[in-house]
């Protein structure tokens, strides 16, 4: 799969984006027709994005208006199966169980991907060194001192503190969180045993800090000295908090950007479904996840379903080519084709 490689800075968003626009209609329409507002709640991850895109969209279509709250992801899931939303948002891609209960049915649509970083705050400490037995061990609580061993043996000459860990953890329901777990999971049984994968695992961690979305969790390691925690990309390159450098798979430290979230993303398949992961990449940054738009089959009028399939029309085609420029990965074009076939035949009044 081919994924843009230009790196360009975005602006930082709040814990709760709330972004109205104006959107019109992909066909001509009336002077005089009614607008038409899609309300969507969810993922924080992807939310710089999801702003973008109510930026630039407003420019093309200006009958019809967008709103969406980042909530996070457990929230865009609630929403999205209690109704109360046009659309949803998560960046943990709904279970089976999670769909049934969709009383008018729901598809997934993947619309972009990313790292997360895992940010720190020791004064002086310059790319530090994670490996993968040592980042595990920390997030399980086996490690809770900066002079640990472990991290020394990992960060050779680097002079750490003798200074408790602090975690920075999300407090609310998180795809953030489900990406970062997932990882810690599929590479280390430990962790896997005692916090495990989830949007809101049970961390049974000292010293913990908890921040609701990837803003609250950037801000509490930015003012924390001794901290640790983990955020999307962009929340940490606008904070310019320091990130650490990870060990992937084949044995390689790597820092987070958009180039090595592409590199650990080129061998990810998707279903018919669009429900995919990529646990632990051989090639590129190791913690890396893909967010997505959850619409519905069916809506309570034709206008709703048509002002549906314009936006994930759009979204998936003029808005792929903002992705990169907001340091997200792009969805390959074969599997776009995919979706919009799904979605254009299948959203209906």
């Amino acid at each position: 799969m081919n994924f843009s490689a230009t790196i360009l800075q975005r602006a930082f968003t709040t814990s709760v984006l709330t972004t109205a626009v104006a959107l019109g209609s992909i066909c001509a329409a009336p002077a005089q027709a009614q607008a038409q507002t899609l309300n969507g709640a969810g993922a924080t991850f992807p939310a710089p994005l999801y702003e973008r895109y109510a930026r630039e969209v407003r420019k093309k279509f200006p009958n019809m208006r967008i709103n969406y709250q980042a909530i996070g992801s457990g929230g865009g899931i609630r929403q999205t199966i209690a109704g109360t939303v046009d659309f949803g948002g998560s960046d943990a891609a709904m279970t089976d169980s999670d769909m049934a209960k969709v009383k008018n049915g729901v598809i997934l649509v993947p619309t972009a991907g990313g790292a997360v970083s895992v940010v720190y705050n020791l004064p002086g400490v310059n790319n530090l060194r994670l490996s993968r037995t040592t980042l595990p061990a920390i997030f399980s609580g086996q490690i809770t001192n900066w002079s640990d061993a472990k991290i020394k043996a990992d960060n050779p000459g680097v002079n750490l503190p003798n200074q408790p860990i602090r975690f920075a953890v999300r407090a609310d329901g998180s795809g953030t969180t489900f990406i970062f777990t997932n990882h810690l999971s599929s590479i280390n049984s430990y962790f896997k045993g005692r916090v495990g994968t989830g949007t809101a695992p049970k961390w049974n961690l000292p010293n913990v800090l908890r921040g609701k979305g990837n803003p609250g969790v950037a801000a509490l390691v930015s003012r924390t000295p001794g901290a640790i925690g983990y955020v999307e990309y962009s929340y940490a390159t606008q904070n310019k908090l320091k990130s650490a450098v990870l060990q992937n798979k084949s044995g390689q430290f790597v820092a987070p950007s958009l180039q090595s979230a592409n590199a650990a993303l080129a061998s990810v398949t998707f279903p018919d479904n669009f429900r995919t992961f990529a646990a632990d990449p051989a090639q590129g940054y190791p913690i890396v996840g893909l967010t997505w738009m959850m619409v519905y089959k069916q809506y309570p009028n034709a206008a709703k379903a048509d002002a549906v399939r314009k936006w994930i029309n759009w979204v998936l085609t003029d808005g792929q080519k903002l992705n990169a420029q907001q340091n997200y990965t792009s969805i390959p074009p074969a599997v776009v084709n995919r979706v919009l076939q799904t979605v254009n035949s299948t959203v209906k009044p």
